[in-house]
Order: C-alpha cells, then sequence, then structure tokens
C-alpha cells in the first residue's frame, strides 16, 4: 500500500529545498510556495525565457556555481512553502572577488538585495523573479507536483558508486513527492500514452499523472559541489534499461533517460492538501484534455 514518505519544495527555484509535513495544492495545481522565486540573468523575462541551458533562467543547467549556495526558509505557513525570509551561505570565489557569506532576506522586501548578493558571488548580474500564484515549475503545461518512489531513489544511488544514498539522489532529482511501500520505478504506473492519464489519489486530493520527466544535467551533478558525475547518463541509460519494468510501456516513454512523473491537478482539487503518512492509490486510465500533452 503505497503511501507519501516525503513531501519538499522547492521556495527559490535550483535552489534547496524544505520538508514540509502537510502541503497545500495552490493556483495551477503546484505546491503552494514551490518555485515561487527564480533567479534569471539580469533584463530577462521569465515568461520568454527557457529552462534549458543558456536560456536566460540562472539555474543547475547553465550554472554549476549555484549548487555551491546553501538556502534556508523561513515559511508562510507550515502547508504554504511561500518563503517570507531566505538565508543563504555562499563560499568564497576568488575568480570573482567574492568573499564567504551569509545573509538573511526577508522577502520580497529584499528581492533586490538577494540579486545583487548572487550575482556578486556569480560574477555577472542576476534579477530575482516572483510569482506568487502557480510558481515558475520547469515544466509549463503539467504544473503539478513531480513524484517518485524512495525504493527508485534507493535503486539508482546504487548505480553509481559516488553516490551516497537514496537521499542524495533524492536531492539530485529534485521530486516534490518521495512515495514509500511500494517497488522500484512504481512511479510510471502513473502515466500512460499520450492524450490519456493516469487518475491516482494521494490523501483526500485527486491528481492526474502524465508524463516521465525527461532529465537534464541537473542529476549528474553534486547537490552541494556542482562537480559533474563523468558517464552519469550513459550509466542511467544502461541501467533504466536493463530495470525497465513490464508497467513502464508508454509511447511517452521514447527514451531511457526519463525518470520521476510529471502531474496536472484538475481546477476542482486546488487547495486540497496532501501530508506525509497519506495513502496513494492508482485509480485508472483516462482521456486527457487535448490542450495538455
Amino acid at each position: 500500500m503505497a503511501r507519501i514518505a516525503d513531501l519538499v519544495a522547492y521556495p527559490l527555484k535550483s535552489n534547496d529545498g524544505v520538508g514540509l509535513d502537510c502541503a497545500e495544492i495552490g493556483p495551477t495545481g503546484a505546491l503552494r510556495g514551490d518555485r515561487t522565486y527564480a533567479l534569471v540573468e539580469a533584463g530577462v523575462d521569465p515568461d520568454e525565457a527557457s529552462v534549458g541551458a543558456n536560456g536566460g533562467y540562472v539555474n543547475g543547467k547553465s550554472e554549476p556555481a549555484l549548487h555551491r549556495l546553501r538556502a534556508s526558509y523561513e515559511l508562510a505557513d507550515p502547508a504554504d512553502a511561500t518563503p517570507t525570509a531566505v538565508t543563504l551561505t555562499r563560499p568564497g570565489r576568488p575568480e570573482t572577488g567574492a568573499a564567504a557569506d551569509e545573509h538573511r532576506f526577508a522577502l520580497p522586501e529584499d528581492g533586490d538585495a538577494l540579486a545583487a548578493w548572487v550575482g556578486d558571488y556569480l560574477g555577472y548580474d542576476v534579477d530575482l523573479v516572483r510569482e506568487p500564484d502557480g510558481g515558475l515549475p520547469d515544466d509549463r503545461v503539467a504544473h503539478g507536483p513531480t513524484v517518485v518512489s524512495r525504493a527508485t531513489l534507493e535503486t539508482v544511488a546504487g548505480w553509481f558508486d559516488a553516490v551516497a544514498d537514496a537521499t542524495e539522489m533524492r536531492r539530485r532529482l529534485r521530486p516534490n513527492v518521495v512515495v514509500d511501500d511500494c517497488p522500484a520505478f512504481w512511479e510510471d504506473r502513473l502515466f500512460a500514452d499520450r492524450g490519456e492519464a493516469v487518475r491516482f489519489s494521494a490523501g483526500g486530493a485527486e491528481l492526474l499523472g502524465v508524463n516521465p520527466c525527461q532529465r537534464c544535467v541537473v542529476p549528474s551533478r553534486h547537490p552541494e559541489t556542482g562537480d559533474e558525475l563523468d558517464g552519469f547518463r550513459e550509466t542511467f541509460i544502461k541501467n533504466r534499461r536493463a530495470t525497465l519494468p513490464d508497467w513502464t510501456e508508454s509511447d511517452r516513454f521514447d527514451h531511457d533517460f526519463r525518470l520521476m512523473v510529471n502531474t496536472v491537478v484538475p481546477e476542482a482539487e486546488w487547495g486540497a492538501r496532501l501530508a506525509v503518512g497519506d495513502r496513494v492509490t492508482v485509480e485508472g486510465i483516462e482521456a486527457l484534455d487535448g490542450a495538455l500533452y
């Protein structure tokens, strides 16, 4: 019987997450407060930017030095990850002249100061942008919580001698919901073919699983140093294919560098809450609105 083991939100996109006991689903279906803030290159419109490398967002894909920042948050509410303040810690960077430092920024009022502080560390100007309603997720269609199983994290961590454990793999993959009491790759049950969705319940909320997440360079990088693990993609693909369950069959799974599931939350479920310990139950496959994938 699958259940929610961990809930994690990322109030400042591409920075450390924060664990939650309970999380409310906000407008557009994201966990409330998840990716509320993001860093972009100075002058970039976040609505026009791409989350890919060199797409305008200052994220782990484009800026390995971002991994060396540590973030802790003060939240609006135990079930709302919108940060009212963030404390950032940065190491020294002799190449940019930035000294090691720790600073607390109240949000949103200290947003410009935060951007200047991070820009000083990186060596170029950045802006802090804010989307208080739906956040700034990578997937602009399927805004819902991303889902993976703890057994998957443990299995994939075991593919790499340099990855310490499932917790490190979670930090590399950055899911919102970790499910326990189920086998590795159980989350692959939460997507079907194109044009279809898998309805599943988590506590009192119902979500639609739609797409296996295409991975990028970020999981190959150490979550605290940004150092890249040589051969990560090749090892991942080889082992993903070798361990692929029968239930992963889907025309959405069109290559082996996919892991974790993107979801959509129907509007009627906005405001519902997910909590650690909630049962997760697959309800069935249904047609998906043509506007979504």
